[in-house]
């Protein structure tokens, strides 16, 4: 893969989660016909497809490719080593670049054994989630949430380890309070937030 194609597919991804970020919301809002309005259950689940396919796409098609080349490699410390993010990370960046657009969609990683304390369960709707989705992985756990604010239309979907080095990543890393993880064990769960009442 050469260095052009490596950084046009990476543009293609972050910009269609982008465009995304701003559509997500409008088709799930309120002020819109209601006759012709896309339920917000729907608007989650296209907006999962796309934040996995392109995570995905990242994990097997750039990072593992180059790793297995010897072109790049990914780390923990990427910013600091000029390396590339771990896909986990690139899911979290993404979701920090849309949620601080204008259009109220939000979206990250949580887990019980994240080895991030901040990418722990934060509210009862999170931790109630998690347990939901490692018992029935294949369904969306969802509620509309207030937190003393406007509607959010909320669901969390299983993450599941997509590739092996998912689970040596997490097995092997000093902080992680699990470290038997096999490959597609739900390790998590990615939790979308659109706003209904903007």
């Amino acid at each position: 893969m050469n260095t052009r194609g490596f950084w046009l597919g990476l543009f293609l991804g972050v910009s269609g989660m982008g465009i995304l970020g701003q559509w997500g919301p409008a088709a799930a809002s309120k002020d819109t016909d209601p006759s012709g309005c896309i339920p917000a259950a729907a608007v989650a689940e296209y907006l999962h497809s796309v934040i996995q396919a392109d995570r995905t796409f990242y994990t097997t098609d750039i990072v593992e490719r180059m790793q297995m080349r010897g072109i790049a490699f990914a780390a923990e410390n990427w910013r600091e080593t000029s390396r590339l993010p771990l896909p986990a990370q690139y899911l979290l960046e993404t979701g920090r670049l849309v949620a601080a657009g204008r259009s109220g969609l939000q979206y990250r990683l949580i887990s019980n054994w994240a080895i991030n304390a901040k990418n722990r369960p934060r509210t009862d709707f999170e931790r109630a989630g998690l347990t939901e989705i490692l018992v029935n992985p294949d369904q969306p756990y969802t509620a509309v949430t207030s937190d003393g604010g406007p509607p959010v239309f909320q669901a969390i979907y299983a993450d599941k380890a997509a590739s092996q080095s998912c689970v040596g990543c997490h097995n092997a890393h000093p902080n992680s309070p699990k470290k038997d993880f096999k490959p597609q064990d739900v390790m998590g769960g990615i939790v979308l937030s659109i706003p209904l009442g903007r």
